[in-house]
């Protein structure tokens, strides 16, 4: 596997993520202090299509590192609890590193 895919797999995490918290803080604001509305719009509409960016990169990683269905599930669920993902993705980072291989071509020998 090259390291590109476990590389989009953390930068998307890692923005849904921070996302999800920001959208956490702007509910916050919306419904505790009823304020910014549409804020919490924008916010709202950026995080879910940056989750199905992420959706597609976890799926792709996971198929590719042959993960069982359950450890598949559980990843592509962590973008939707606060702070999961942070935490998820160390793990799947962990777990991946000695599946990439490195990227330079291989020399025949005669």
């Amino acid at each position: 596997m090259k390291r590109s895919v476990l590389t989009r797999y953390r930068v998307m995490a890692y923005v849904t993520a921070v996302m999800l918290l920001v959208l956490c803080a702007c509910m916050v604001f919306k419904y505790g202090f009823d304020k910014g509305e549409g804020l919490t719009l924008v916010v709202s509409q950026v995080h879910g299509v940056l989750y199905i960016i992420y959706l597609i990169f976890a799926f792709d990683l996971g198929s590719k590192a042959k993960w069982p269905f359950g450890k598949l599930l559980w990843v592509l669920v962590s973008g939707t609890i606060p702070t999961a993902a942070f935490f998820v993705e160390r793990k799947v980072a962990r777990d991946v590193e000695p599946l990439i291989t490195d990227g330079s071509p291989v020399t025949a020998k005669a």
